[in-house]
């Protein structure tokens, strides 16, 4: 056999690391693993040779959590994740209006800490834009900034209700300061003007190119529907994959709208139908839970620290008609994909598990994301249950919006089991990594590098001080095999594709990542980059 392409001279990784330092691939697929003699005795006159220079060679990275529409739109919109202050907000701000002829300003990705009090305020906005309308959706997706033009179209004023599972952010005289959190943030964004399919396309291709290379050729859309500024990325996944242009590996996981009761089963199994009729790889449906600690939307035990009324969040679907819901989509062959964020939410999720593990048997895989707080009393139902934890690793570090904002309303006890990667590997419970793009960066050597060291990586804008110097819970901490797994093989695992991809193995798709230094401890990644991707054989980014 002569092989198409060889990667050689590098630190094979499968995805754990072994003496392997080459990669022979033959179609699309991986011919062979050996050391780099071995392997160049299967290169002819025609085979490709990319020289790895030692660097480390991994399965492509596979991101379990991802909303690639939204990514892709920022990239095209109003971006401002490039940025973390208040003045460059507002400058960017000023010269995306400048530039744009109509009439919504529509972008992403701000950061409360940079403003007093943690939270934005219309009246910088009207100052920027004039009588304008404005959505700016926050880089963790809970929260939109809005205009007052925008909340004049919507018809809020001081007597608008909170909508169920949503909050209008107050001043002391009770009118609304343009910031809504989560469903409230609907009754703004559900003014805005569609993108249209080509622009749609446009954005998901760009997702598409600036994923490639980060060297993810793989990934789980953890949201197929529409939800607050996010529209429903099927259309242009559809779209694209029957033009041959979506070549990433993708899965999704379909939207259960809040609301939606136990009867609304045949609703969701009719539209994953349809979906796997027209050729996308429905893999699950998506549950949100709960929201988020930062605005007490998320589910705890017990309430928050400094909060009057005492309030411990809200759980969005009661736990009872939780269980029916995951019980008989669990008994339909559907796997869940939870939205968890609090300790009572997270409960909950395994809860309803439990109660299909109960009626069905073993079942199938479901998985639970984000678990920003886990109880130590349910560590071990992970494993238990086979509940994957889907953590999204940027998060696991300490920012001021999480020092200052977030974890005075956990207290000191809970704070401890702020992000338990460490506890719920101690407790052998399967791991999957994901970005939760656009809330945080989708490359993946961030990622890792939080993971192994609960610090920012130095390279990212947003990681002030002390993120980018303090451990955040040491005991935490991953080891590089284990967070290089959760990666690369542990999405696969979790949706059900892992004798295809995730590893490196002869018979399994050529999808690689090469990196330009190898893994050798807690630090590599801070150093690494992506030299080279390939996707089923090719080399698509080069660096």
């Amino acid at each position: 056999m002569i092989a198409d392409l060889i990667v050689t001279g590098g630190q094979v990784w499968s995805p754990e690391p072994g003496p392997a330092t080459a990669v022979a691939v033959s179609g699309d697929r991986i011919a062979a693993v050996g050391t780099d003699a071995e392997i160049r005795e299967l290169a002819g006159r025609r085979t490709e040779i990319v020289d790895a220079g030692g660097g480390a060679i991994l399965p492509g990275f596979h991101d379990g959590h991802i909303h690639a529409l939204g990514g892709g739109l920022a990239l095209l919109g109003c971006d401002l994740s490039s940025v973390h202050s208040r003045q460059a907000y507002l400058a960017v701000i000023r010269e995306f209006a400048a530039a744009e002829s109509g009439e919504w300003i529509v972008g992403s990705g701000w950061f409360g800490d940079v403003f007093d009090g943690g939270l934005p305020d219309r009246r910088l906005l009207d100052d920027v834009i004039g009588s304008r309308p404005a959505v700016l959706t926050s880089h963790d997706a809970h929260g939109v900034w809005v205009s007052s033009r925008a909340l004049e179209l919507a018809g809020i004023d001081r007597d608008t209700p909170d909508p169920a599972a949503g909050r209008i952010v107050r001043d002391e005289s009770g009118d609304a300061t343009g910031v809504l959190m989560d469903s409230a943030g609907e009754l703004v964004t559900s003014l805005l003007p569609e993108p249209d399919l080509a622009r749609q396309r446009d954005g998901m291709l760009a997702a598409q190119e600036h994923l490639l290379s980060l060297g993810v050729t793989a990934w789980h859309d953890a949201l197929l529907g529409r939800y607050l500024a996010m529209q429903d990325p099927l259309p242009a996944y559809l779209s694209l994959r029957a033009e041959g242009l979506l070549t990433a590996r993708v899965s999704g996981s379909v939207w259960w709208p809040p609301g939606w009761g136990a009867d609304r089963l045949p609703d969701v199994i009719a539209r994953i139908a349809t979906a796997r009729a027209d050729g996308f790889p429905i893999t699950g449906v998506k549950i949100m839970q709960d929201g988020i600690c930062e605005n007490c939307t998320a589910a705890l035990l017990a309430p928050y620290r400094g909060v009057h009324p005492e309030t411990s969040g809200d759980s969005v679907i009661p736990p009872a008609e939780l269980a029916s819901i995951v019980t008989a989509l669990d008994a339909a062959g559907e796997r869940v994909h939870f939205h968890g964020v609090g300790d009572r939410a997270v409960r909950e999720c395994l809860d309803a598990v439990a109660a299909a593990r109960a009626a069905n048997g073993r079942g199938q895989r479901h998985q639970i994301a984000h678990l920003d707080l886990v109880d130590p009393a349910d560590l071990p139902r992970f494993r238990a249950l086979d509940v994957t934890a889907n953590l999204q690793p940027l998060w696991a570090r300490a920012d001021q919006e999480i020092l200052e904002r977030k974890l005075p309303l956990l207290g000191p006890e809970r704070a401890r089991w702020h992000f338990p990667f460490g506890s719920l590997r101690a407790h052998d419970a399967h791991l999957a990594m994901g970005s939760d793009w656009p809330v945080t960066s989708p490359d993946p050597l961030w990622g890792l590098h939080t993971a192994v060291t609960r610090t920012a990586p130095p390279q990212d804008v947003h990681a002030v001080d002390p993120a980018a110097h303090r451990t955040m819970q040491p005991e935490e901490r991953l080891d590089p095999a284990d967070a290089v797994r959760a990666y690369t093989l542990g999405p696969a695992e979790a949706i059900g594709v892992d004798d295809r991809i995730g590893r490196l193995h002869p018979g399994h798709l050529a999808d690689l990542a090469v990196l330009t230094t190898g893994i050798t401890g807690r630090d590599s990644f801070a150093e690494a980059r992506v030299a080279a991707t390939v996707l089923g054989g090719k080399v698509v980014h080069s660096a």
